[in-house]
């Protein structure tokens, strides 16, 4: 309908035409109602023809709008009459159909009933005309039943099928269990005692023959249902329980009857008040575990496993009793381990006595990889840190006693040279023999953060035997050339060898990885950015950190030892350095040349150090030694003898020869070339000894190159050149150009 709007002036107050609204009202359903807006405007008394059609349109779609509505409210009422009408017969139909459901859910629940009574009467008819095949298919079918009804909420009838399973299944196992125990006691077994011959039947002995097998046979067809109850069982202990570990397969039965007869003597001898039930003596038990496996073995792979195969069982028989044997050391072992955390010797006994029978158990016995042993028993949070702390205080005390020991400080190869090439005294071999009896001991872990924890405290012993080594070197320092000194540089030495070597083995590279995946959680003072980057692109290792404290300590004692000799070098080079090197005679007024006399005190002394050297250090420390001593001793006679003097002709041919036919010999018995390594000496020897006319021609070429350096173009060849024609390739111009001007056998300029 049209709503008129209050009228409005313009800015000269005229009155014009107020702007009319039509609203116009759309019902659509009973709940929904819409509204449509038409907003008029008329700015003049003059309606345009197109508005005025519009309006026309606009009241003929609002008639056609009321008329629909009213059909659709019609309809609408006519609807919900006819649904009132049929209410009533929907609620009989639910009804009835819940009758239905009701009646049909009682018959499958009836029809269930009756089958498993109906099972319960075969297994029981099949008992009393002995038909075992036949009984045991009813006890698995009744056991397929009941795994198809685990879901169901009928706890009434799965306990009384659960109730007739275990009832006929139990029946069932006694009686195959007995049939079975006899014939196994013809067989005589358990072998207890190694076995003089094969207990296989003969040939003759055909009927025993079959019905092992046939026993073997059905206590397998009954191992389904057998599996359910005890899984059953599990369930039901657990649930009471904390969570634990997931339960392996469960054995199959034969095997689990042929394990009673050991089960029993197991029991009676390491158990209760038995004198053989001693916690001091637990490789009592593991060896007598072994020796049944060993004993047995033979008639599982000869007799059980052809039945397993012919049955299409895929199991070994071996593994199989291994396995069943096995669970008793874990639960003896467990126990044992849990009484023994307060007293550390019987503690170590046992660790080591649970070492050598998983070795044994895996090597001897072949028993799979896969497969838990019993070394995971030990990695129990307080039976490992037991483990951690008593393998630390051992390491501790032997380091103290292989430290005071008599021959701590000697090579027990050291009468055989081929063998000593590092010279490592007797505690530092005891030392990492003793890591790598650690190593040994955790290589075989499960879990490598167990690893990981066992490789962190090899490190810190590590460090600790540093520690020490360094304490007795500082009290060893005034003489370096001690047996005891170059005894701890020896140790050092092989120390850092080994770990070197160890950084490159395929174990220790595993780890490796394994501290790079698992992150801060592996070392206890986590890893950086950069060395984790390192570690896993296996540019670095596992003990740089370590090689980088003991290079630095074998550094310093090597820097230690040198400052030692050249001390004493120079003081019995004294009265060489003062030689008069002016006023000795030319080489031609000699008839042979022989060594300064000055000179021998030096010499013997350079000799027999190096002689001492060799005979005490390693051979590679001995070549960083050598190699060392002859830097420091070429700059020495290049600072002390050379440019603190001048030379005459006699005086340079003299320094020549001691230099070149004396003092590099000397080191010519370890490398081919001694006189590369005393380059200053060398070259300015070959200055020195240069003729007049060639020594003048040297000095104007290098004094014109310096005059000419910053003229370009000038087309001289460098000062360089000649030198390197000479052989001076380390000397600089200027350093030549001293040389030279410590000669007096020329003219002056």
């Amino acid at each position: 309908m049209w709503q008129p709007s209050l009228p409005v002036k313009d800015k000269q107050t005229n009155p014009v035409i107020a702007p009319k609204r039509l609203i116009v009202s759309i019902w659509t359903f009973p709940w929904e109602k819409r509204f449509v807006i038409i907003q008029v405007l008329t700015v003049s008394s003059l309606v345009p023809p197109k508005v005025s059609a519009a309006l026309s349109a606009v009241e003929d779609a609002r008639c056609s709008l009321e008329a629909l509505l009213q059909r659709e409210q019609l309809t609408f009422n006519i609807l919900h009459k006819h649904l009132q009408d049929a209410q009533p017969w929907m609620d009989k139909l639910e009804q009835t159909c819940n009758q239905v459901d009701f009646i049909e859910r009682h018959m499958k629940y009836l029809r269930c009933l009756q089958h498993i009574e109906e099972l319960s009467a075969t297994v029981q008819q099949c008992l009393m005309t002995s038909s075992a095949w036949e009984a045991i298919r009813a006890v698995d079918s009744m056991a397929a039943l009941d795994y198809g009804l685990n879901q169901s909420r009928c706890s009434h009838l799965q306990n009384f099928l659960q109730a007739t399973l275990s009832f006929w299944h139990k029946i069932m196992k006694d009686r195959l269990t007995s049939d079975f125990e006899k014939l196994l006691t013809q067989l005589h077994w358990p072998i207890i005692s190694p076995p003089t011959q094969s207990l296989t039947p003969t040939p003759s002995c055909q009927e025993t023959e079959g019905q092992l097998e046939l026993l073997v046979g059905q206590l397998l067809a009954l191992q389904t249902s057998d599996d359910l109850l005890s899984q059953r069982t599990l369930d039901s202990s657990e649930a009471l329980s904390s969570p634990q570990m997931s339960k392996p397969a469960p054995l199959c039965l034969p095997i689990q009857i042929m394990l009673l007869p050991l089960n029993k003597r197991f029991k009676y001898h390491f158990y209760g008040n038995r004198q053989t039930n001693s916690v001091s003596k637990p490789e009592w038990y593991l060896t007598q575990v072994l020796m049944w496996m060993g004993n047995n073995s033979t008639f599982m792979e000869e007799t059980i496993q052809p039945i397993l195969d012919r049955g299409g069982v895929t199991l070994s028989a071996k593994v199989e009793l291994c396995r069943g044997l096995l669970s008793l050391v874990q639960e003896k072992v467990t126990s044992d381990a849990s009484k023994l955390l307060y007293d550390d010797v019987l503690f170590c006994h046992l660790v080591e006595e649970v070492l050598q029978f998983e070795k044994e158990l895996r090597s001897n016995h072949s028993y799979p990889a896969e497969l838990p042993g019993v070394l995971h028993l030990l990695l129990e949070d307080a039976v490992l840190q037991k483990w951690l702390t008593m393998e630390k205080k051992m390491a501790v005390e032997k380091m103290d006693a292989m430290l005071s020991a008599e021959r701590a400080w000697s090579s027990q190869y050291k009468d055989i040279s081929d063998m000593d090439d590092l010279k490592a005294p007797d505690c530092a071999e005891t030392f990492m023999t003793l890591l790598q009896v650690i190593t040994e001991r955790y290589r075989t872990l499960p879990c490598p953060s167990a690893q990981l924890k066992f490789l962190e405290l090899q490190k810190e012993l590590v460090d600790d035997f540093r520690i020490r080594l360094t304490q007795v070197m500082k009290e060893e320092s005034r003489c370096p050339l001690g047996v005891r000194y170059c005894a701890i540089l020896n140790a050092v030495n092989y120390i850092s060898t080994i770990l070197g070597d160890w950084g490159n083995d395929v174990f220790f590279l595993q780890l490796q990885q394994t501290a790079v995946s698992l992150g801060e959680e592996a070392v206890p003072g986590g890893l950086g950015i950069m060395e984790m980057g390192r570690l896993a692109s296996l540019e670095g290792s596992l003990f740089d950190g370590l090689l980088a404290l003991l290079d630095r300590l074998k550094g310093d004692m090597l820097g230690r030892l040198l400052d030692f000799l050249m001390r004493e070098i120079k003081e019995k080079a004294k009265p060489y350095c003062q030689e008069r090197w002016l006023s000795l005679p030319s080489q031609q007024d000699q008839s042979t040349m022989s060594l300064s006399s000055t000179a021998c005190p030096m010499m013997l002394c350079v000799r027999d150090r190096l002689l001492n050297l060799h005979q005490v250090l390693g051979f590679s420390l001995f070549h960083l030694a050598w190699q060392g001593l002859a830097e420091r001793l070429d700059n020495f006679l290049y600072q002390d003898v050379i440019l603190c003097n001048n030379f005459s002709d006699g005086g340079a041919a003299q320094l020549q020869f001691d230099m070149t036919r004396n003092l590099f010999p000397l080191f010519g018995h370890y490398c081919k070339k001694p006189e590369n390594f005393f380059k200053h000496v060398k070259e300015a020897c070959i200055i020195l000894c240069l003729n007049v006319g060639s020594a003048i021609l040297l000095r104007s070429l290098i004094k014109e190159s310096d005059m000419t350096r910053d003229c370009a173009g000038t087309g001289d060849p460098p000062p360089e050149s000649a030198l390197n024609e000479l052989g001076v390739f380390c000397l600089a111009p200027c350093d030549v150009l001293i040389l030279l001007s410590l000669r007096t056998s020329w003219f002056p300029s």
